[in-house]
């Protein structure tokens, strides 16, 4: 089966260079990585975390950019029928197809030759000229975008609670970022979308910020209405921070647990004690006791500083909004009084080491200090990466074939903050926050040592 679509805005329009570029035979891995998104989109909705289960269906799948007269054609060979009604692309996904294409240009074009490693201003600004180029720094708009953070794979009473609060947050006209996929990830966009229904605003932001080695097992839900693929998770979590005027962390795993520790980190840093940006942890009243462990980790192991960052919410969806509707008023007048722009926090101070790719190698991952010795944002940094790790063992297929290959993961470090470790990941394990529900989960590390 064949079908082909025209890609949508400027990228009907492409150089013979560009089109060759994505040719099979001519340049593999960039067509390989063009592919596997593109398939990532085309899989909306899918049920399934494991991105190699997905390639094994669809081995068959393939896709051409063919040069027209009048610019280019997207020719689909075997696409997923579910992407299709009466034979034709469904319009989002055509829209995502084409955000596709013009990330992985974009980023080849201006980024894959810059040596490395790169300046940190020029992380910041690789991060500020694809949101850019995405069209999602929008001038004329209110700035009150909220990013949801959460696992993909909760249940039902934490899935209904992430769309009341995104229900909340739309009733007030709020704007919503997550990381695309399922679960916390959908629930706020799709109870936004009712909230800004119900108040008539048609214009409601669903940005949806991925990256490639994860697109496949958490597929963009069917709400996002603009796609960003950031080159790599670094890049995805700064664009995250940078973009938005406050955050929600709803229930979640390993990769929840990183990025909470990735924006306390940052706010750590001496440099950001004025910074305004309010951070909530909330969750319907059975996930009570999973926020009490977390934030007894934070605690127990960065200290009561870094508890003192967030502000947890237990089962009240209109507080959650109510609170961050108004702390969106101090980060504005901040913003204002520095300086910054209102829609990209360029005044925020992120280390080096929250920036860098870190490749969860089986050497990187036991060579990782875990010391309280270290100051306490260079612990959350290194923290933040063992999770990291988990996250890439648990669903990112190179790093998962990786795992089973190799064994698992062995990490080690000071003896109460292993313990501490251990405890909390078992919870994510026992609460089967590491797969998707009704997935046999096989841990992906081991906690070996005590230094």
């Amino acid at each position: 089966m064949q079908i082909e679509i025209n890609p949508v805005g400027n990228m009907c329009l492409l150089s013979p260079l560009e089109v060759n570029m994505l040719q099979k035979s001519v340049n593999s891995d960039l067509y390989q990585l063009y592919r596997n998104c593109s398939l990532a989109v085309l899989n909306v909705g899918s049920n399934t975390d494991d991105a190699e289960a997905i390639y094994e269906t669809y081995k068959d799948f393939d896709i051409q950019i063919l040069k027209r007269e009048r610019g280019v054609k997207i020719r689909l060979i075997n696409p997923p029928q579910h992407a299709l009604v009466d034979g034709k692309v469904i319009k989002g996904i055509r829209e995502q197809l084409s955000a596709v294409l013009r990330d992985i240009l974009f980023i080849s074009n201006r980024y894959l030759s810059i040596p490395k490693p790169r300046p940190r201003e020029m992380i910041t600004h690789i991060v500020f000229d694809i949101v850019r180029n995405a069209s999602s720094i929008k001038l004329d708009s209110e700035p009150n975008l909220i990013t949801c953070w959460g696992g993909h794979s909760i249940g039902p009473i934490e899935y209904k609670y992430t769309k009341q609060v995104g229900y909340q947050l739309g009733l007030r006209g709020i704007n919503i970022c997550t990381g695309c996929g399922p679960g916390a990830m959908k629930g706020p966009m799709k109870g936004a979308t009712f909230g800004h229904a119900k108040q008539r605003n048609y214009s409601g932001r669903y940005i949806g910020l991925t990256e490639p080695s994860i697109i496949a097992a958490e597929p963009p839900n069917t709400i996002v209405n603009e796609l960003i693929i950031m080159p790599d998770i670094e890049k995805r979590l700064e664009a995250f921070v940078r973009m938005s005027h406050g955050l929600i962390i709803f229930p979640g795993g390993a990769g929840t647990a990183e990025e909470l520790l990735f924006i306390i980190g940052i706010l750590l840093h001496p440099e950001n004690k004025l910074q305004k940006l309010p951070v909530v942890l909330s969750g319907p009243k059975e996930s009570e006791s999973y926020f009490k462990e977390l934030d007894k980790f934070v605690g127990d192991v960065l200290g009561e500083d870094a508890r003192q960052l967030y502000t947890i919410i237990i089962g009240n969806e209109a507080d959650v909004a109510q609170y961050l509707k108004e702390n969106i008023d101090s980060v504005i007048s901040y913003r204002r009084a520095v300086g910054d722009s209102y829609h990209y926090n360029w005044s925020l101070e992120i280390e080096e080491q929250f920036q860098r790719p870190f490749e969860p190698t089986h050497e990187n991952m036991a060579s990782l200090s875990l010391s309280k010795d270290l100051p306490v944002n260079e612990l959350a940094a290194n923290l933040r990466k063992v999770f990291s790790g988990i996250v890439a063992g648990n669903v990112k297929p190179d790093w998962v074939k990786n795992i089973r290959e190799n064994g698992p993961y062995q990490i080690s470090g000071d003896k109460d903050i292993m313990s501490r470790m251990d405890n909390l990941l078992s919870s994510f394990v026992n609460q089967q926050r590491m797969k998707l529900p009704g997935s046999k989960y096989t841990p992906c590390y081991e906690i070996v040592s005590e230094k």
